[in-house]
């Protein structure tokens, strides 16, 4: 669900995705996006403040938040307090961000990174976030962030940490996501459009990028895998004979969960018309018994 309703009817519609049996409410984490930038687009984490003192079983978190604009020190300490709202129910989606220089960084006046420097920027970003979540004070100087004596006291509700979703589709960001989170989502072909059996066989080369990484990075780890369906990507949807379809495929290929739009007023997302459809598929088959 993206923030750029008024916060009563996001919080509202999150209300029914929990009545519906959604597992998880993701929201975006940026400080205006794409051709949105001049409506109205509301505070990431104030957003989901809202939605958990509101629910009571559905997940929430952002995906996914990136460097562009957030320290680690008090984004840390941000995502604790929401996990403490939520009586434990947060999950923490981050991602590199858009492979060009993204608003959310031109907006503060950043200077250009190449992409080698966003991605060492990402790792170190990530490795003093889940420092942050593991230890009651943190010290870290690093290229691009410091850390003296940082406190995240209580710590999360969740132990030893929100549950860490990290979004990735190269092989440093695999690795990454290999060796410090719990899933591991993609959007498939980022910069294109495939069509449908093209997007279905890129993820599946994915999906098998990703199992070599990991078992290569960290074997003994088991990872969830998340497709991230865009938002323009409609054709999901046509029946619910083609969604079916699709989760199977998607099953099939390895991955435990797809990810999908709210419907919205704009018609992008789920057509309003197919939600029971979607609803009625959210939960994957089981996936295959050889995923490590």
């Amino acid at each position: 669900m993206l923030p750029d309703q008024a916060p009563e009817d996001f919080v509202r519609q999150v209300r029914d995705a929990e009545d519906a049996g959604v597992r998880t409410v993701w929201t975006y984490d940026h400080l205006s996006w794409r051709a949105l930038r001049d409506g109205p687009w509301h505070a990431t984490v104030p957003l989901l403040a809202a939605a958990a003192t509101a629910t009571r079983t559905v997940r929430l978190g952002p995906q996914v938040a990136t460097p562009n604009f957030r320290h680690p020190v008090p984004f840390a300490k941000e995502i604790m307090t929401l996990d403490h709202l939520s009586g434990g129910r947060i999950d923490l989606g981050i991602g590199i961000g858009a492979g060009a220089q993204d608003s959310d960084a031109r907006v503060l006046g950043q200077a250009p990174l190449s992409l080698r420097e966003r991605a060492d920027r990402f790792e170190e970003w990530t490795a003093l976030l889940t420092a942050c979540f593991s230890q009651e004070r943190t010290d870290h100087q690093g290229t691009y962030f410091t850390a003296d004596g940082a406190r995240t006291i209580p710590g999360c509700l969740q132990r030893p940490r929100v549950p860490l979703t990290l979004a990735a589709t190269g092989p440093r960001g695999m690795r990454l996501a290999a060796r410090y989170a719990d899933s591991w989502l993609t959007y498939g072909p980022y910069d294109a459009r495939p069509r449908h059996e093209e997007w279905l066989d890129a993820l599946e080369r994915q999906v098998r990028a990703f199992d070599d990484i990991r078992a290569r990075t960290a074997p003994e780890r088991r990872v969830r895998r998340i497709v991230q369906v865009a938002l323009d990507r409609i054709d999901l949807f046509a029946s619910a004979h083609a969604y079916h379809r699709t989760c199977e495929a998607l099953a099939a290929a390895g991955f435990d969960e797809i990810s999908v739009h709210w419907p919205r007023v704009s018609g992008q997302g789920v057509p309003a018309e197919r939600l029971d459809d979607v609803l009625s598929a959210h939960s994957l088959p089981a996936p295959a018994a050889n995923q490590g």
